[in-house]
C-alpha cells in the first residue's frame, strides 16, 4: 500500500520510508539543514563523507560552512540524514545524498542508475536541541519544510510517472520562493537563534553545485 507501486518516481519520510520504498532501483537521501549539503560542500571540494547509524550518544555533525574545502574522509552521525543512508545502504538500492545545491545533478544521476526513484524526506526529530553536542533522539519524526522542498527540486528533474506523493512536492517547490521558505520556516530560523546562519545560507542556494554524492562501500563520494 504505502510502496507506491505502478509509479516510477515516489517520495516517503524518514526511516519507515525507506523501508515502505526499498524496493526502488535508487533512493535519494535529502537532509537539506544540514547533512546533505555538508555532503555537497564536502563532495564538491574533492573530500568524501561517511555516514553511520545514529545512536544515544553519538556528536551531532559538524556544519556546513565549516566543512568549505575539505578534501578529506569526514565521518558523520546525525539522526536524520546519516542515519537514513546507512539505512538505504541495506536495500541494495542504490543511494545519493540530494540537497537545494545539486538537486538536478543527482536528478540526473539518479536517472542514470534506475527506473525507479525513491526520494527519502529526513524530516527533523521533536525535541532534538540543535545546540546539544550529544544524546539521543528526543522524539517522532516532524516532516519539515526544507525538506520536502528539496525533495520537490529532485523531483522536478525527473521524468516518468510520479505518485501522488511525489506530485505534491513537485508543485510545492514549484510554487514558493524556495530559499525565503527554507529561510521563514521553523527549522531555518533555529539553525539562525543557535548562531548558524553560515549554514543557512549555505543550503538556500540552489542549483550551485554539479555534485551527485553516491554512497559506494560506506562511502558517500
Amino acid at each position: 500500500m504505502f510502496s507506491q507501486e505502478g509509479y516510477q518516481l515516489k517520495l516517503e519520510w524518514g526511516p519507515a520510508g525507506v523501508d515502505a520504498l526499498r524496493g526502488c532501483d535508487v533512493l535519494v537521501v535529502v537532509d537539506v539543514l544540514v547533512f546533505t549539503t555538508s555532503v555537497d560542500v564536502v563532495v564538491g571540494s574533492g573530500g568524501q563523507v561517511r555516514p553511520f547509524l545514529f545512536t544515544p550518544g553519538s556528536r551531532l555533525p559538524l556544519r556546513p560552512a565549516s566543512l568549505a574545502g575539505t578534501t578529506g574522509l569526514v565521518d558523520v552521525h546525525s539522526p536524520n540524514g546519516s542515519h537514513l543512508c546507512a539505512l538505504a545502504a541495506e536495500t541494495g538500492a542504490h543511494v545519493l545524498a540530494a540537497c537545494l545545491r545539486n538537486a538536478a545533478a543527482v536528478a540526473k544521476r539518479a536517472q542514470e542508475l534506475g527506473d525507479t526513484i525513491g526520494l527519502i524526506a529526513g524530516g527533523e526529530q521533536w525535541g532534538l536541541n540543535m545546540a546539544r553536542t550529544g544524546g539521543g533522539v528526543a522524539g517522532g519524526l516532524r516532516p519539515c519544510v526544507e525538506d520536502y522542498l528539496g525533495a520537490g527540486a529532485v523531483l522536478a528533474s525527473l521524468d516518468g510517472k510520479a505518485s501522488p506523493e511525489a506530485e505534491l512536492a513537485i508543485a510545492a517547490f514549484r510554487g514558493v520562493d524556495v530559499a525565503q521558505a527554507v529561510r521563514n520556516c521553523g527549522s531555518g530560523r533555529e539553525l539562525v537563534e543557535h548562531g548558524h546562519a553560515a549554514d543557512l545560507e549555505l543550503a538556500v542556494q540552489l542549483g550551485v553545485s554539479d555534485a551527485a554524492p553516491m554512497l559506494v562501500d560506506g562511502v558517500l563520494r
